[in-house]
């Protein structure tokens, strides 16, 4: 596997040390920006090695750097990925054509790099969830191979052609068990549920209602919001535009309380008319501050650089080339010089709920569905999408550079994610003694 400098030479001093600079490095500014969101999101973390696992990104991609790959070569090594791909990263939403699907569902930390990076990640994190449910190591290798065999089969299928994206999309008529009863499950939700535990209604007008984490805005910061919704509207494509009426704003409010990844980043919900002036219809918008995606600290090329102007722009982006039909609400804007990214509050929107998943012959056919899921995403994301940073078919690169070695291939993301999630158990723990003794800086483990 290559591991060198960053892991396995390190004693747990060391270890420790990089962890703290790799910390700082990624939130720092961050921290000092919230230091309060930051105690929240380390405590999650320190909660158990998978949620210490799905909060460092940044760690896995500067172990990334000093980690050979046999299999990334001059194309295979910059392809749009996932960039932060885990079991919890998957779920149901509705796609633009309007039909509830089981695919991918995140991707703030979206960028071009080597397709491994995503597999390597996605069977850490199968190895670190199976052990807390007690499952042997032996069935844990034999549920990453699954998975890792779904993707190279479909990878192949889209190869040999003529199958499109259309062909290999998860949804209620092609499902089976656990993600079956997923989009069932997704299909029975309502917009109008949603927009009640959002919204009130007063003198015939909706707008958000109290809550955690909401926050009203002045007028002067209500006014930058508007102006940079105005400037969201052109970057929606030509052909996904509603007519003018469902964009009419109605009411903006200030989010705060993300999930581990989005920790301390400025967030805020929009009310819009949706498409007909009844009140049933009308749709939450969220404009999120982009991050800098974790590949994008170790992948040096000016020109995936310079392709995007902020991060709200990569993170838009990177979604309509990873997903074949993207939520027509998906767009960027620019508030206070910073990028911010802009998408459906959607009532469909779940993540895989891997809770009453424990024995492997359950998690096996689930993997079979990622495998493919992964795969669809790699191989949409190229010559045939709209953007113009993959010049070349992704399934035919990846085939190339894999050649006959299937079995080799398999056995290496099985041995990394083992190895791999060995080396994250233990980094939790340095982690969280490095946390409850004040070692971070700009966080104080006690609340003030």
């Amino acid at each position: 596997m290559g591991m060198t400098r960053g892991r396995s030479d390190l004693d747990d001093t060391e270890r420790q040390a990089q962890i703290i600079d790799v910390f700082v490095d990624a939130f720092g500014e961050m921290i000092a920006a919230d230091p309060d969101a930051f105690r929240k999101k380390f405590r999650k973390m320190a909660d158990n090695p998978f949620a210490f696992y799905r909060g460092s990104a940044c760690l896995f991609y500067a172990d990334m750097a000093d980690c050979d790959d046999p299999w990334a070569d001059e194309r295979t090594g910059r392809i749009w990925i996932q960039g932060d791909l885990h079991a919890e990263n998957f779920g149901t939403y509705m796609d633009s054509a309007g039909q509830i699907v089981f695919d991918v569902n995140d991707f703030d930390e979206a960028y071009l790099g080597a397709f491994t990076w995503d597999i390597r990640r996605f069977c850490a994190s199968i190895a670190l969830l199976a052990r807390r449910k007690a499952i042997s190591d032996g069935d844990i290798a034999a549920l990453i191979r699954t998975y890792v065999r779904a993707y190279l089969r479909t990878v192949r299928d889209f190869a040999r052609g003529p199958l499109q994206a259309e062909d290999f999309k998860l949804h209620l008529r092609n499902t089976e068990g656990t993600v079956h009863e997923a989009l069932l499950n997704a299909r029975t939700r309502t917009r109008v549920a949603l927009l009640d535990r959002n919204t009130v209604i007063e003198d015939h007008e909706r707008r958000f209602g109290p809550g955690k984490g909401v926050r009203r805005l002045d007028a002067d910061e209500h006014a930058r919001v508007a102006a940079a919704f105005e400037r969201y509207l052109e970057t929606i494509p030509a052909h996904k535009r509603f007519h003018s009426i469902t964009y009419a704003v109605k009411d903006i409010v200030g989010r705060k309380g993300f999930g581990i990844g989005s920790a301390g980043l400025p967030a805020y919900n929009i009310l819009v008319e949706g498409q007909t002036e009844a009140l049933e219809n009308d749709v939450i918008l969220s404009m999120k501050q982009g991050n800098i995606a974790a590949p994008s600290r170790i992948v040096r090329d000016t020109h995936v650089t310079e392709y995007f102007t902020d991060h709200g722009h990569r993170t838009a982006v990177s979604q309509r080339a990873l997903q074949a039909h993207a939520d027509p609400w998906l767009g960027y804007t620019v508030l206070d010089g910073v990028g911010y990214v802009v998408s459906e509050l959607s009532p469909y929107v779940d993540d895989l709920d891997w809770s009453d998943l424990t024995e492997p012959e359950e998690i096996r056919p689930v993997l079979g569905y990622l495998g493919q899921s992964t795969a669809c995403m790699h191989c949409v994301s190229d010559a045939d999408s709209n953007q113009t940073l993959v010049a070349f078919q992704s399934e035919e690169a990846i085939t190339a550079a894999i050649g006959g070695r299937d079995d080799a291939f398999v056995d290496d993301m099985v041995e990394f994610g083992a190895h791999y999630a060995r080396q994250a158990r233990n980094d939790r723990e340095l982690f969280v003694d490095a946390f409850r003794n004040g070692k971070i800086p700009g966080i104080n483990p006690t609340a003030s």
